[in-house]
């Protein structure tokens, strides 16, 4: 059964003269995070084949950061459709980009995140910055995403990992 995965971005920076919401950076407790969290998602065996991306800035950092420093051989997709996405548009996002993969990693934000976790599992998860749930799902093609369900296998916080 395929795994899909969720994981919010780190921690943003609100002190930066980014010119928008979409290009704010990540603070420096983000990019400690998002390096954190790569390494803990290799040295769990969790590494997606697949990672999607938002492509605001604080999501395709922690995209590019986890991957880098946690050596993943995942390939990265931005795709700007998950910045202010739906539950029903993120699932579409990850269905279409997931047909050839059996574990893929969204990157994204809140509150969306939370609430696709909960359409998909019927838990509810607080998904803090830098937070990654992993979902095994009981369905066979992608295609059936929007509808399935699942469960969840992982649920790892960054503050658990990141002193």
């Amino acid at each position: 059964m395929p795994n899909i995965m969720f994981m919010r971005h780190g921690k943003s920076d609100w002190d930066t003269d980014a010119p928008d919401d979409h290009s704010r950076p990540l603070a420096a407790r983000g990019v400690v995070a998002a390096e954190r969290m790569g390494e803990v998602i290799r040295e769990l065996r969790l590494v997606p084949n697949l990672v999607v991306s938002s492509t605001a800035t604080r999501a395709r950092s922690t995209a590019e950061l986890a991957r880098i420093t946690g050596g993943w051989d995942s390939r990265l997709v931005l795709d700007d459709a998950l910045y202010g996405a739906s539950v029903a548009e993120t699932l579409t996002v990850a269905a279409e980009h997931g047909r050839d993969f059996d574990r893929i990693m969204l990157v994204g934000h809140q509150p969306t995140w939370s609430m696709a976790v909960q359409h998909l599992t019927g838990a509810r998860v607080a998904m803090r910055t830098a937070t990654v749930v992993d979902i095994e799902l009981s369905m066979i093609d992608w295609p059936d995403l929007p509808s399935a369900s699942g469960s969840i296998v992982s649920l790892l916080q960054a503050r658990q990992f990141v002193g």
